[in-house]
């Protein structure tokens, strides 16, 4: 093996049916009493961090580092009985493509996520994904995703030095066919997720499919 494969998590391996902003909208209201019926935030392949500290801004609270680590408790706190809610499921296809490209290790593998390191792992151990991944990159420290790829490329290269000849990149938005290119890795671009296979065409990731149950077509092009 010398290819490095990053894994998205929200709407590429999963969908946790909303619990991550579920969680954090209800950890708003309980520490700081807002409510965010009328907020327009996107949370679409963006960081944790990001989210944060733009609901925070849209309500008028200060973004102390007290206020931020308020929210981001309570937010833990509250994601596993949102994800015990029963309204996720790993999307199709995923199982058994990880299955194949770690048929022989997982050292290979990681997440690619703008979830918190806490929140990210939460999330794969709730479905059972965990086992498939050795490292990852998260969106605790950085607001913008080609940061969080770059720690996720520096992370394989220490791993796997001069062993590493190609990186793959698989989300489900145009944010991680940019954070790929950012890189300088290939982009493999999953429709399950706000994104249409035209739409994430538009984008030119190397390869864009539907779902990961295309398994031949992804597994031809992933491990060539």
């Amino acid at each position: 093996m010398s290819r490095l494969f990053l894994f998205d998590v929200d709407g590429t391996l999963l969908t946790s049916g909303q619990a991550g902003q579920s969680a954090m909208e209800e950890a708003l209201l309980l520490e700081f009493g807002k409510s965010i019926d009328e907020c327009d935030i996107s949370y679409a392949g963006r960081t944790d961090r990001a989210i944060m500290t733009d609901l925070m801004a849209w309500h008028h609270i200060e973004n102390t580092p007290e206020n931020f680590l308020r929210f981001q408790t309570r937010y833990f706190e509250l994601l596993p009985r949102h994800l015990s809610d029963g309204r996720g499921i790993v999307l199709p296809g995923v199982t058994s493509v990880l299955d194949a490209i770690n048929v022989e290790s997982n050292d290979w593998t990681g997440l690619l996520t703008g979830n918190f390191e806490h929140s990210g792992w939460l999330k794969v151990r709730h479905f059972e994904l965990d086992h498939h991944f050795s490292f990852g990159a998260f969106g605790d420290h950085h607001v913008d995703r080609d940061d969080v790829a770059r720690l996720a490329s520096e992370a394989g290269l220490e791993r796997h030095g001069d062993r590493l000849k190609e990186v793959w990149v698989i989300g489900d938005t145009p944010a991680d066919v940019k954070c790929g290119r950012a890189i300088g890795a290939r982009v493999m671009a999953v429709a399950t997720g706000h994104y249409s296979v035209e739409e994430l065409s538009a984008c030119e990731p190397d390869v864009a499919v539907a779902d990961m149950s295309q398994h031949d077509e992804i597994l031809e092009a992933l491990l060539g």
